[in-house]
């Protein structure tokens, strides 16, 4: 996957979102703990970090810094920092080394931020999207990627679905809903 991928995939939470910025975003994300508010914070929030990963190429843990998100941004200025989080992770993985490689639960490429960026984007978008009572489905070009590179062990089937019920969020055909899963993003 690539940078071209995670605008894409930020382009269409924008979508997704814009119409839903003047609701109460305190209500759940979903299943998930976490309000709409905080969910969208943590895409911007892991997108940084995934960039500065790629970036930084360290070979042992996550580099020690963290983006806060001002508390009393409203929701439009949360989407919109998640949206330049999105891009920066495209324009370092656009310019990464295909050989480096950064830290995250063992070496990882860049394709494999990117992947995990995109994994973000969609799946809080679809968190975001049931708090919010918006219809929205992840693009399925999209999801197609990102189950190929982050869970070679996927079954087949439309890929939306099926990256839904791999990461937890509704079960797939006669499978039920998983209640743990991990995606494998590191290489050597």
């Amino acid at each position: 996957m690539n940078g071209a991928d995670v605008r894409s995939a930020a382009t269409a939470m924008t979508a997704a979102l814009s119409p839903g910025t003047g609701r109460d975003w305190t209500v759940r994300a979903g299943d998930l703990d976490w309000s709409c508010w905080t969910t969208a914070a943590h895409v911007a929030h892991d997108l940084v970090g995934y960039a500065g990963q790629v970036a930084g190429r360290p070979t042992d843990g996550y580099l020690p810094f963290d983006l806060r998100v001002r508390p009393d941004a409203p929701p439009a200025e949360v989407l919109a920092v998640a949206v330049a989080a999105a891009g920066m992770l495209a324009a370092v993985v656009d310019a990464a080394d295909p050989a480096g490689r950064g830290w995250h639960w063992g070496p990882c490429d860049a394709d494999g931020f990117a992947a995990m960026g995109v994994a973000e984007i969609l799946l809080h978008t679809h968190d975001v999207t049931r708090g919010l009572d918006l219809a929205w489905s992840p693009p399925a070009e999209l999801c197609a990627a990102v189950v190929r590179r982050l869970f070679p062990d996927a079954p087949a089937g439309d890929p939306a679905p099926v990256l839904l019920w791999l990461t937890g969020r509704a079960p797939l055909g006669g499978r039920p809903r998983r209640s743990a899963w991990t995606w494998r993003a590191a290489r050597g």
